[in-house]
C-alpha cells in the first residue's frame, strides 16, 4: 500500500469488478495510485451496472470489498437514493427539469454520503479528494477548502448534446439538448472550484477548457491491461468478425443496429461463410430480433471471459459515432493485437493513424471494403496487427498512465 499523501476517492460506482469501460478506467486507476498513496475509497453501488457481471449483488459487493480492501485503505459503499425503483429513477428525471440541478447532478444526492464525506474530511486530514465524475460535485461542499480534483471519463455536456443532435425523437433531442446545456453551465461554474480537472484525452481537455477557461487541466489518458489483453496462440477463426461493448449503453446499440442492418449484408452477400459475434451484456430484444434475421451472427449478451472470442476473431469492429471521451473497447482490441475497421468517432482522443494500426470507415461501403481487405490481404493485416499491440504497450499501459497519475498528485 502507498506510504506517500492521503486521498479521499470518491466514486459514482464500485470499481470492480473491471469489466467495461467505466469500471477499466476507475479499477485500474485506483489500483495505480494506491502503489505510491495511501487511498480512501467511498462508492455508490450502481445495482443496474453490476447485476449483470456478479452471481447476485450481495456475493457481487462483499467480493469486490475484499479484493479493493488489498489495496485501498479504507472501502465503503453507499445506495444511490434515486436508484430505488424504476419509478423514482424516473420521476428524478422528470423532476429536474424544475429544479436548480440538472438530472446529472441530482441523480447521485444522499445526505448520508455527503455526511460521511464530511465526517472524514474532519477527522483523517487528506491531502487530496478526488471526485471520479462531475455527477458527484455537489459534494464540494462536505470537502471544506480541501485540495480536490475531478477526473471526466467524457465531457458530459457535450456527449449529452451530441447526442440531442443525432436523436430522431423530438421529444428526446430537446430533453437531452436542455440537459447538456445546463449542465454544461455548472460544468463552467464546479470545474474551476477543483485544484485540477483530468480527462481521458487532449480532445476533451480541449472541450473542456472551451467551456470552463479557468480550469486546470491536465490529460490522464484512458489506458489498457496490456498483460491480460494480450494476442494468444488461437486459431483465427476464418472470416470472423467481432464486436464487443455492454449493450446497455446507447452509443454501442446504436453502432450494433448499423453493424447489423447496413454493414452486416454487404460482408455477407461476400461471404456467405463469415461470421459475427456480438458481445455485451444487457443486448435490448431489438438487437436480439435483428441478428435473428441473419445467418453467421450471434448475440452473445454478457461473455465472463471475453478472451477467446476477442484473440481468434480475425477483424474487430467498431462503427461508433457518438459517445464521449476515449473507448476502452478500442483500447483493447489493440492490445489484443486486432485488424481494427473503425469510424473515426469510435477512436477520438486515442493516438492511432488510419491505415497504420486502426483503419477507419464511415459508410457502409467503406466498411465492406476495408473488411474484405482484412480477410483477403494476409499481409496488410499482419501489418495492422503488430502496429496495434505495438501502440497499446507503448503508450497506453495502465502502469504508465497510473504513474502519470500519481506523480501528478505528488506535483
Amino acid at each position: 500500500m502507498g506510504k506517500g499523501m492521503k486521498i479521499l476517492w470518491l466514486s459514482h460506482l464500485v470499481p470492480y469488478p473491471p469489466k467495461g469501460g467505466v469500471l477499466q478506467r476507475s479499477y485500474y486507476l485506483l489500483k495505480e495510485l494506491s502503489k505510491s498513496h495511501q487511498v480512501d475509497l467511498l462508492a455508490f453501488s450502481q445495482k443496474r451496472l453490476m447485476r449483470p457481471l456478479v452471481p447476485s449483488l450481495e456475493e457481487g459487493l462483499a467480493e469486490a470489498k475484499s479484493h479493493l480492501s488489498e489495496f485501498c485503505h479504507r472501502v465503503e459503499f453507499f445506495d444511490i437514493p434515486s436508484e430505488r425503483t424504476a419509478w423514482t429513477r424516473r420521476w428524478l428525471a422528470l423532476k429536474s427539469l424544475f429544479t436548480s440541478y440538472p438530472y446529472t447532478l441530482n441523480w447521485l444526492l444522499s445526505r448520508e454520503f455527503h455526511d460521511r464525506v464530511k465526517d472524514l474530511v474532519a477527522q483523517e486530514g487528506y491531502d487530496y479528494v478526488h471526485f471520479d465524475t462531475i455527477s458527484l460535485a455537489p459534494y464540494l461542499t462536505a470537502c471544506g477548502g480541501m485540495k480536490t480534483s475531478l477526473d471526466h471519463h467524457n465531457i458530459e455536456s457535450h456527449m449529452l448534446l451530441r447526442r440531442s443532435a443525432k436523436e430522431s425523437s423530438i421529444m428526446k433531442k430537446i430533453y437531452f439538448w436542455q440537459e447538456g446545456k445546463r449542465l454544461e453551465k455548472f460544468e463552467k461554474y464546479f470545474c474551476p472550484r477543483f485544484s485540477f480537472n483530468y480527462t481521458c484525452s487532449d480532445l476533451d481537455g480541449e472541450r473542456l477548457k472551451s467551456i470552463s477557461r479557468e480550469s486546470v487541466v491536465y490529460t490522464i489518458p484512458n489506458g489498457v491491461d496490456v498483460n491480460y489483453f494480450k494476442p494468444l496462440t488461437s486459431k483465427i477463426r476464418d472470416k470472423s468478425m467481432v464486436f464487443i461493448g455492454g449493450l446497455g449503453w446507447y452509443p454501442n446499440v446504436e453502432a450494433v443496429k448499423f453493424l447489423l442492418d447496413n454493414i452486416w449484408p454487404k460482408v455477407y452477400s461476400r461471404y456467405p461463410d463469415s461470421t459475427l459475434d456480438i458481445v455485451g451484456s444487457k443486448p435490448p430484444d431489438s438487437i436480439k430480433q435483428m441478428a435473428q434475421k441473419y445467418n453467421g451472427v450471434k448475440v452473445h449478451g454478457f461473455v465472463d471471459d471475453i478472451i477467446p472470442l476477442f484473440d481468434s476473431a480475425m477483424c474487430y469492429v467498431c462503427p461508433i459515432k457518438d459517445g464521449g471521451g476515449t473507448k476502452l473497447k478500442i483500447l483493447d482490441a489493440l492490445a489484443m493485437g486486432k485488424a481494427i475497421v473503425a469510424d473515426p468517432i469510435a477512436c477520438e482522443g486515442i493516438d492511432v493513424e488510419d491505415d497504420v494500426n486502426v483503419i477507419f470507415a464511415e459508410s457502409p461501403d467503406e466498411y465492406a471494403e476495408a473488411i474484405t481487405r482484412v480477410f483477403e490481404d494476409v499481409e496488410y493485416r499482419k501489418k495492422i496487427q503488430i502496429n496495434a499491440r505495438k501502440l497499446a504497450a507503448d503508450k497506453y499501459s495502465y502502469e504508465k498512465i497510473g504513474k502519470q497519475l500519481a506523480d501528478l498528485y505528488s506535483r
